[in-house]
């Protein structure tokens, strides 16, 4: 962050406002001296999450987080497919990549403000001063950690950057690591267990990130002797000691307007307000598939903008959704049947016009149907079962960006970082409980007690079935679209594997430099001594 060129003053003035919940104005016209105040501190608290909404439920973060694995393709829309299909072109002119290296140091410095100016504030309440602290701490862990992912070594700023500074480094992943947990366990010791303001960092909402960092050293090379043991202790700390439970209902996890939800540790926030709203908030888009252009069809909000961009892999819908009968999940993440909103001489509005069965059916049959049957053998780039988490049907138009917040952490999670942290300190036992409870809350509901537990106890699994790709699978199966995939793979180094089994479009070009990203071209040339690329780009 050493050769960031932007002012704190522009860092915190773009960050205000970045919470829908958090009741902020907006400030224009101000001197330095302003964040040096109690509202200015306040403010600049504020905007150390705004880095956060250039990546949640965006298409740079979607892009570099779903594509490009086991679970996601590419569709036929896009300028990005080669980041799905790691062709040469995803190098150091990719400008997500760009984009996010530059938004997140940029909201670095403004975290670094709010820690560094604290003590220097007259007149700030010593509790306002320790929990606006935790949150800058919290935002700037979350940075560190995407980045650390993503690069591997970075530059590491802990204190405010004033003044334009060309010479930087790349400092070690160990250091990196240590300097999120502790950033990590300040806001889990100084934040309250809830905030008023829906959207602001919490004691849970660090506890969780804990676990997920501890998870994700242990496999790697800088691993420290009991991280496993930290990621089960703080993902069970989350699960029992703050309230938070499973829905019973695994499709309303995401329902629109229900966000703020007994599942949600944590959510990244938009708004209706054009005002606060950012313009990047588009996951709504990005799953869906060409229905605007198929009989009886035709753009609406209710059915969403199809941008085409990420389409789900044969091994997503064939093997890891196979079981349907038993798991809900398939029906409730995924959009089969569209029924008219325009009416044609065989179609009213209201009809079925297009079905996915979701298995192979004969052609006599399809060609029977008034309306289109698609079977999984006849799906395309354009033609494909649509995740429906992040729809939002609030949006003012069709050419509006999305307005709802996005779930950045939930307790499924908790119960799946749990598992895989027992399973890896060869506690099976404790490991399948969780992942049964989790699998469990998705099991149909039938129409008797006896048919109900029936699908319930055809979801659990023995020790024997439990191992890393099971728990690959099932992160793939609960979490899938959450920006989570390409990380996960990554971590239990299975990028390579799996890109390769599965994603026919990535798998002859993904290679081993793939599970780090190229470090952005803008940031070595602007930097004045050597700042070594990645191995292989």
């Amino acid at each position: 962050m050493k050769n960031i060129f932007w002012s704190l003053l522009f860092c915190l003035c773009v960050g205000s406002g970045c919470n829908k919940m958090l009741d902020e104005k907006v400030v224009s016209s101000v001197t330095d001296d302003f964040y040096n105040t109690p509202a200015g501190f306040q403010s600049a608290v504020t905007g150390g999450y705004a880095g956060l909404r250039s990546f949640y439920s965006t298409e740079r973060g979607m892009t570099v987080s779903v594509f490009g694995t086991d679970t996601y393709t590419n569709g036929s829309d896009g300028d990005f497919k080669f980041v799905n299909q790691y062709t040469s072109q995803l190098d150091a002119r990719y400008t997500h990549i760009r984009d996010i290296w530059n938004n997140f140091y940029q909201s670095i410095n403004t975290c670094n403000a709010v820690s560094d100016r604290a003590d220097l504030v007259p007149g700030l309440d010593s509790t306002a001063k320790h929990i606006g602290i935790a949150q800058a701490r919290f935002c700037r862990a979350n940075y560190y950690f995407l980045l650390v992912q993503m690069f591997g070594k970075v530059p590491l700023q802990l204190k405010e950057n004033k003044e334009i500074v060309t010479a930087s480094h790349r400092d070690a992943v160990d250091a990196i690591y240590n300097a999120v947990i502790a950033d990590l366990r300040y806001a889990a010791q100084n934040l309250p267990v809830t905030q008023s303001d829906w959207g602001r960092a919490t004691k849970p909402a660090a506890e969780h990130l804990l676990a997920r960092v501890f998870l994700t050293r242990a496999s790697s090379e800088v691993a420290v002797t009991g991280d496993y043991d930290s990621a089960a202790v703080y993902s069970t700390r989350v699960i029992s000691q703050y309230g938070f439970q499973l829905l019973p209902d695994v499709g309303q996890v995401w329902a629109q307007g229900k966000e703020n939800n007994l599942e949600t540790v944590w959510a990244v926030q938009y708004t209706t307000d054009a005002l606060y709203n950012s313009t990047d908030n588009n996951a709504c888009r990005f799953f869906l598939m060409q229905y605007d252009v198929l009989a009886g069809m035709k753009r609406d909000l209710a059915n969403g903008t199809p941008w085409k961009r990420f389409r789900p892999t044969k091994f997503l819908l064939d093997t890891l959704f196979n079981d349907r009968v038993n798991d809900v999940r398939y029906e409730k993440f995924y959009t089969t049947v569209w029924y008219a909103n325009n009416a044609t001489a065989n179609l009213k509005v209201g009809d079925t016009s297009v079905y996915m069965p979701g298995y192979d059916v004969p052609d006599a049959l399809i060609a029977s149907k008034k309306y289109m049957l698609v079977p999984p053998r006849n799906y395309t780039e354009k033609l494909y079962p649509s995740l429906n988490k992040f729809a939002d049907a609030l949006r003012p138009d069709n050419q509006a960006s999305g307005v709802r917040p996005f779930i950045a952490y939930r307790l499924a999670e908790d119960y799946l970082i749990a598992a895989e942290a027992y399973l890896m300190t060869s506690q099976k036992t404790t490991a399948v409980g969780y992942i049964n409870t989790l699998r469990m809350r998705s099991a149909r509901v039938g129409t008797t007690a006896e048919e109900t537990t029936s699908h319930r106890d055809a979801m659990k699994i023995t020790e024997d079935q439990l191992n890393i790709d099971f728990i690959l699978d099932e992160r793939g199966r609960e979490l899938v679209g959450e920006q989570q995939q390409w990380f996960d793979l990554v971590r239990t180094h299975k990028l390579l594997e799996r890109v390769r089994l599965h994603n026919p479009q990535g798998g002859p070009n993904v290679e081993a430099k793939h599970v780090l990203r190229p470090i952005p071209q803008d940031q070595i040339d602007r930097t004045s001594n050597e700042f070594l690329q990645n191995d292989g780009y």
